[in-house]
């Protein structure tokens, strides 16, 4: 698997027998992915329920061993997957996209085997012994999202094998074999049985996620979907962890610089041409410093090619499919039908293949504006005018989501005083949307609950056991 063409050829249905994955940039048939049904699941799941003892009996030191050559396998494929997720997801090679996933992928995978977790003990008195202990839950159901396909299966597999348990996962119907090609990967140097990839539609999604046999269901998407998860999985009480929706805020401080800060903005809002959980969605900029930032942030935007992915040149990408560019052209149509001021973008050129939707930043949008109030998950930026920081703080506390927040000020402490009293799980300060595989991560109100990352990621994938005596 040592060429694009290799890699899509061991993981691509045969012809005539799987569904066909266009590339949103151009509209051309790059492959197809296999279509696995309920009974195909079920069959991965006994194979995995098999497969977990053993796993687990390797211990933590060895399950890391191989983890790490996973990692290894991965570095050694970059470069295909990193093309074959181009053309599937549509991001682009450069900047902080393909390339930068299929290198976070790896990453993460690093991390979560390097990562210490030992028996704490939580009492050692003389009368009383008491050792906390994280023991396998067993098979995890890992359900991913199109947006960072391999990135973010990567945070669901990783963390779950480092803790002895077993992983099926469930793709995006949209980007399947990005997710079959990582793990195909990875499966090089892993036993078999051990990470499974079944490419289904909602009625596999749904068996997964009511499955008796699977012992805790991780899942990254939409809050609707979230929410169906919680209420499938109730019958069989399992373990969940759920990244949801955001329609993340930033509040913009009078003391700033607007140039200093422009393109921090930028990628904050727009990294993966903004179709990220945790990206800047609505960004309210005090009164004394508004039309100075809409200047630099415009400014910065316009400099920045949006093309098709393949194009080594280009750092945006098109949106991933038609129903998120349809969203984006409704809501962005409400901002400029309100009277919202285009300062940048704002409607799509009917003429060029793909769905891209160009760069657009709004300003004078009023809070109450569906492009504020919905999470429109693509390049497209409100800018809220504000004069009181309490009018602020409760425009971006407004909303039932809360996965991240960025306040932006010169004065770092009384950044940090603002970002106390902001409703999300991470609140930056003077950037937008970081990650680290060591920091915890994880969303508050309707984004989910449940932690990613770090020792307390690890923790998320283990049945805490007491031995008490």
């Amino acid at each position: 698997m040592d060429t694009f063409e290799s890699l899509l050829a061991e993981i691509t249905a045969a012809p005539g027998t799987g569904r066909d994955i266009v590339n949103p940039a151009t509209g051309e048939v790059i492959g197809q992915a296999p279509v696995h049904s309920v009974s195909d699941l079920d069959a991965a799941v006994s194979r995995a329920r098999a497969a977990q003892p053993g796993w687990a009996a390797l211990g933590h030191e060895r399950r890391s061993e191989l983890m790490l050559q996973a990692a290894d396998a991965i570095d050694a494929a970059a470069e295909p997957l990193a093309q074959l997720l181009t053309r599937e997801q549509g991001k682009p090679l450069n900047g902080p996209n393909a390339r930068f996933e299929v290198g976070g992928a790896s990453g993460w995978l690093r991390a979560a085997a390097s990562t210490p977790l030992e028996p704490q003990t939580v009492i050692d008195d003389g009368e009383n012994h008491a050792v906390l202990h994280y023991r396998p839950i067993g098979v995890v159901g890992a359900i991913g999202p199109w947006n960072w396909p391999m990135m973010i299966s990567v945070w669901q597999i990783a963390p779950a094998l480092r803790m002895g348990n077993t992983v099926v996962v469930k793709p995006s119907e949209y980007t399947p074999l990005s997710v079959l090609a990582l793990v195909a990967v990875m499966n090089q140097v892993l036993p078999e049985g051990v990470v499974q990839v079944i490419s289904g539609d909602r009625e596999v999604g749904a068996r997964l996620s009511s499955h008796p046999e699977i012992g805790k269901v991780m899942f990254t998407g939409s809050t609707a979907t979230g929410k169906a998860i919680i209420r499938s999985s109730a019958d069989t009480v399992k373990r969940l962890t759920l990244e949801l929706g955001g329609n993340d805020a930033g509040i913009v401080l009078p003391d700033v610089d607007p140039k200093a800060i422009a393109e921090d903005l930028f990628w904050g809002a727009f990294i993966n041409t903004g179709q990220t959980c945790a990206a800047l969605k609505r960004l309210y900029v005090h009164d004394s410093v508004y039309d100075e930032v809409c200047a630099a942030l415009a400014e910065v935007a316009a400099n920045v090619p949006m093309g098709v992915g393949t194009d080594e040149n280009n750092v945006l990408g098109p949106l991933q499919n038609k129903q998120q560019f349809d969203i984006v052209t409704r809501l962005v149509d409400a901002a400029k039908n309100a009277g919202g001021r285009v300062l940048l973008g704002g409607e799509a050129d009917a003429d060029q293949a793909g769905y891209f939707f160009p760069t657009t930043l709004i300003a004078d949008v009023d809070n109450d504006n569906p492009l504020v109030q919905e999470e429109q998950f693509g390049p497209a930026l409100p800018i809220v005018r504000y004069s009181d920081l309490d009018e602020a703080l409760a425009m971006a506390n407004g909303l039932d989501v809360g996965l991240g927040a960025s306040v932006w000020s010169s004065d770092r402490d009384k950044a940090r005083d603002v970002a106390a009293r902001v409703q999300a799980g991470t609140v930056w300060i003077n950037s937008h949307g970081g990650i680290h595989p060591m920091i915890p991560f994880g969303g508050v109100k309707q984004s989910g609950y449940g932690l990613e990352f770090g020792v307390e990621g690890l923790k998320a994938l283990g049945v805490p056991q007491v031995i008490n005596g």
